[in-house]
């Protein structure tokens, strides 16, 4: 394992909002530029665990207000 996974958390432990952030700060610091390949291969790989994080909460949150928008419509 690199050391770039080794000090960040699992991001299936994140919020939403962690991700995001984490995610904002890595795309940061990959335009501003890494000392080395290596470093901005793993701020890239971090880059699309977070963002594909970010992803599942968000389907997770339109799974739940589609059923509620249903259940809204089926006690009507």
């Amino acid at each position: 394992m690199d050391t770039m996974t080794d000090q960040f958390p699992d991001v299936h432990e994140l919020s939403f909002e962690q991700a995001r952030d984490e995610l904002v700060r890595v795309v940061s610091e990959l335009e501003q530029g890494s000392p080395t390949l290596e470093h901005s291969l793993a701020l890239w790989e971090r880059g699309e665990a977070l963002a594909n994080r970010c992803e599942e909460w968000l389907l997770g949150a339109k799974r739940r207000l589609d059923a509620a928008r249903a259940d809204a419509e089926d006690s009507e």
